[in-house]
Parts: structure tokens; sequence; C-alpha cells
């Protein structure tokens, strides 16, 4: 049987294709404050504007192409039973060829409606405007986990967690929750390997390893590792 590694990727490994990161140095995202772009309150403020965000959000990601750091996740499939647990709401993983992604934040190629969450469409456009509608007749809105709301697929993000062989975290400060929680729901003694170019909050543990590079050196370099002694 293979063993199983989980990969929590955050922002880090999208904004090496290019992509801008959730939250910048001044506390914005693309110019707009977070909370005018995403939450249910700036929704409920403007709408207009949050639609038209994520419409250029869209465009931005159909134009990126994915990374050496997404590949090397792929190639780690020839080997392991890869799930990745991401935060980000992009599709590169899948782009790249990862059979198995969780999307915790929601999907950006995605919409429903704002009345009847169940009711959630594949985007065959870049955009949604005011006046689009589901199929109850109530406005259309992106399907992404805003500030305040609840996310979904975070128990099953867990369980898959503590059948982890193999943790990865990828591109993410560990600070935004409750994805940041789930490095504590690995199994005991699960060696953990965190890369990220800047130093995330210490945790505590036995078999962490902290790569201090980029996605797209981090990533391969460990793939190779654990490809390498994947019979050991």
């Amino acid at each position: 049987m293979k063993k199983k590694i989980v990969v929590l990727t955050g922002a880090g490994i999208s904004a090496e294709s290019g992509l801008a990161t959730f939250r910048g140095s001044d506390g914005l995202w693309e110019g707009h404050r977070v909370e005018d772009v995403a939450s249910p309150e700036g929704w409920q403020r403007n709408p207009a504007l949050v639609l038209d965000f994520y419409n250029q959000r869209r465009t931005a990601a159909r134009a990126a192409v994915p990374n050496a750091g997404h590949q090397a996740l792929v190639a780690l499939e020839r080997e392991f039973e890869v799930v990745i647990i991401t935060q980000n709401v992009d599709d590169l993983h899948e782009r790249a060829g990862s059979r198995h992604v969780m999307h915790l934040h929601g999907k950006l190629f995605e919409a429903r409606s704002t009345r009847h969450e169940n009711l959630v469409y594949p985007m065959t456009t870049d955009r949604i405007d005011l006046g689009d509608q589901c199929e109850k007749g109530h406005q259309l809105r992106p399907n992404i986990v805003w500030f305040g709301e609840a996310v979904p697929l975070m128990e099953r993000a867990m369980e898959e967690t503590a059948t982890a062989d193999i943790f990865l975290v990828v591109g993410t400060s560990l600070q935004v929750y409750p994805a940041a929680n789930l490095v504590h729901y690995t199994p005991t003694g699960c060696p953990t390997y965190i890369i990220d170019p800047t130093q995330p909050p210490l945790i505590a543990r036995p078999h962490l390893h902290l790569v201090r590079e980029p996605a797209t050196t981090g990533v391969p370099r460990v793939a190779r590792e654990l490809l390498a002694n994947a019979d050991v």
C-alpha cells in the first residue's frame, strides 16, 4: 500500500505563478481592503465591487500557468497517495495534473446562489454580473468562503490529515485559521515539512523539517528526497 502524503498549500505557491497573494504588506489585496471584497459585509455594501474584483481575479488566474512547485506535487503521485488541501481558490493544482485537491476556501471558477448554498455552477466565462441569477431567481456570487463564513470542508480536511504518513506545508504563513490548525491533526511521529522562504511560527514537534525556500525550488527538492526514499 502506498504511503499517504497530505499537502497544505497557501498563497505562496500561486504567487510564483504571478497571482497576487491574499494580503500584501500594506494590508491590501490588489488595492482593496480585504474586508471590502472578501466578507459578507463587503458584499452587502457593494456587490458590484465584489463581483468586479473576482472577475479580475479569474482573468488573472486563467492567464497563469502551474509552476515547478505544482508539478513536483504531481510527480509525488508516482509513488504516493497524495491529497492536496489548498487555501487557494485558483485551479493551478488541477491544471498541473494533481488528482485529489480539496479547496478549503472555495473555487474561483464556480458561482453559487446567494440564497441556496447547494446551488453551485461551474463557470463558462470569467464573469459574474449583477442580475445573473440561479435557477430559483437569486443573485449569483463567487463560490468563495469569505471572512466570517463557515469552512464546510474543514472536518473532511482534518480527517485526511489525521491519516497522513507525511505532511507538507507549502507557501503558507500558518496564520490563516482554521486551516493553520491542520498541522496539529497529524498523527504522532508524522514527518512534517514546512516549505516557505519566510519563517512561519515554530511548531514544537519531532520530525519537523524547515525548508526556507520558495515553492518552485523547495517542493522539487523535497519531492526528490521523498521519491528516492519511497521504498525505505
